[in-house]
């Protein structure tokens, strides 16, 4: 029986040129798979017969926009995935759903090679690969671009020797990777790290600096799940498709970085995620509200190691999962309404309340009314700095003998 090569297919140049290439190289047939993570762009339907076009055997197109929003966006959300404090994981969020979708084709068309178009310089190469690795470690790799070394200019010539149906033309100076939780731009003239981004490279945001009114949101939680914008029930993905709107259209969410890749290199990004910014500064602000301090500042370790593991392509690890149940536990207060002001390419925190707070105005207030015991500070002071005063005397019995 031929082999089949399932191939993670964008539609693009690289990932066209690979059906008929991946044919000539293995003998295989190539089932091509498209996934729908909230991209935008071109028609699907036109991406699936593309791949048919280039001589796929067959072509699939998956929606899977509600499932990364719940599955894989929320969990970001509830962990405030940052990496390196920033970057909310644009990219590497979708990889372990394509990888998921690209197994369950492999099984459906009984492939037993799985391709993909990274190359051997970037971060996507080990999400894809340790992800199909942990789902289905009998499936052999591909990756053209990387195994054959494979550039763009080969890519080029190979698709006019083909005739492929696709235009080489219009080369976009920079390469662009987007979804519906946000839009990563690089390489072109943003490799020389002192250049200034243009404003023509953004797309999800509209210049922050533009004169505009405030937008004001209030974005309501349950468990750490927003459930509600202004009193409007949502969905996760359409409380994400709602704040990449409105937040976007204030220039929220443009960030300009020099980010540490697995790979052991330096790469300069230039990232877009307006809704993102806006759901996880929201729940950050909840969280402050309802969780318990040591709960709370442990949990921005776990969230920390949690957005680490993510970018690092180990969604699948044993070590995720539990980090997941620890996360699910810590929701389980956070609940209530954040009011949040979009303007000037900021998100800003200016209310919060929740049934499940831990603020209380008499504990809190310096006027009258206020209910905490002041006499009882003082020798709490001299206990908690006990072991550092006894320290200290120490140290200075010591040092003194010692001259």
């Amino acid at each position: 029986m031929t082999e089949r090569v399932v191939l993670a297919y964008s539609g693009g140049l690289d990932t066209s040129v690979a059906i008929p290439y991946l044919s000539e190289q293995t003998g295989a047939e190539v089932i091509a798979v498209a996934v729908d993570v909230g991209q935008g762009g071109e028609d699907l339907d036109a991406i699936r017969q593309r791949a048919l076009d280039c001589g796929a055997a067959e072509s699939e197109v998956v929606d899977a926009r509600d499932e990364f929003a719940a599955e894989y966006c929320l969990p970001a959300i509830r962990a405030n995935a940052l990496y390196m404090d920033r970057y909310p994981l644009v990219s590497a969020l979708s990889r372990p759903l394509i990888v998921k979708h690209l197994v369950a084709a492999a099984r459906k068309h009984r492939g037993t090679i799985v391709s993909h178009g990274c190359t051997g310089k970037g971060n996507d190469q080990v999400r894809f690969e340790v992800g199909l690795n942990a789902l289905a470690p009998d499936l052999k790799i591909i990756a053209p671009a990387r195994d054959f070394a494979w550039t763009r200019d080969k890519a080029i010539a190979f698709a006019e020797e083909k005739g492929l149906p696709i235009d080489v033309s219009a080369r976009s100076p920079y390469s662009v990777d987007q979804n519906l939780w946000g839009r990563a731009v690089e390489t072109g003239f943003l490799e020389d790290i002192w250049n200034a981004p243009v404003e023509g490279l953004y797309s999800y945001t509209s210049d922050p600096t533009q004169e505009r009114d405030p937008d004001e949101v209030v974005i309501t939680f349950d468990g750490g799940v927003p459930v509600a914008i202004d009193g409007e029930t949502v969905t996760p993905y359409q409380a994400i498709l709602e704040l990449n709107r409105r937040a976007g259209a204030q220039g929220v969410g443009r960030l300009d970085m020099v980010e540490d890749r697995l790979v052991g290199i330096k790469s300069r990004e230039v990232y877009e995620a307006p809704g993102a910014i806006a759901l996880i500064t929201a729940h950050q602000e909840l969280e402050a509200v309802t969780v318990e301090r040591d709960l709370a500042r442990f949990k921005r370790g776990v969230d920390q190691r949690w957005g680490e593991l993510v970018y690092d392509g180990l969604w699948f690890s044993p070590l995720k999962a539990s980090l997941d149940a620890f996360i699910d536990d810590a929701q389980r207060h956070v609940s209530g309404e954040v009011r949040v002001i979009l303007h000037g390419g900021r998100a800003t925190v200016t209310g919060r309340r929740s049934e499940a707070s831990l603020y209380d105005f008499q504990m809190a207030t310096y006027d009258t009314g206020d209910t905490f015991d002041q006499s009882l500070a003082k020798g709490f002071v001299q206990l908690w700095g006990l072991p550092s005063r006894m320290a200290a005397a120490r140290d200075a019995r010591l040092g003194g003998g010692g001259q």
